[in-house]
C-alpha cells in the first residue's frame, strides 16, 4: 500500500466535513487510502460509507481517543 495522505477535519467546518471525507474517499484507487483526523469517533462516518460503499473500503483505527482519533480508510477493489 502507498503511503497515506492525512485528512484533518478538525479544522473543517462542520457543514465541509463529511463532503470533504466523502469527495477524498471517492478520488482513492484500489490500495490507496488516506488518515482521518478527528476530536471523536468517526463511527457515523463510517456507517455512512458502508452504505454508499458497502464491501469497498477498509476502516482501521489507528488511535481511539480521548482526545484524538486517528482512522486509516482505505479503498479495496470491489
Amino acid at each position: 500500500m502507498s503511503e497515506s495522505r492525512t485528512l484533518d477535519v478538525r479544522v473543517i467546518p462542520p457543514r465541509e466535513k463529511h463532503p470533504t471525507i466523502f469527495g477524498t474517499f471517492a478520488a482513492l484507487k484500489p490500495g490507496e487510502s488516506f488518515v482521518l483526523v478527528n476530536d471523536h469517533d468517526p463511527k457515523p462516518l463510517r456507517f455512512q460509507l458502508e452504505f454508499e460503499y458497502a464491501g469497498q473500503f477498509g476502516w482501521t483505527y489507528l488511535e481511539e481517543g480521548p482526545a484524538v482519533w486517528r482512522v486509516e480508510i482505505s479503498r479495496v477493489a470491489a
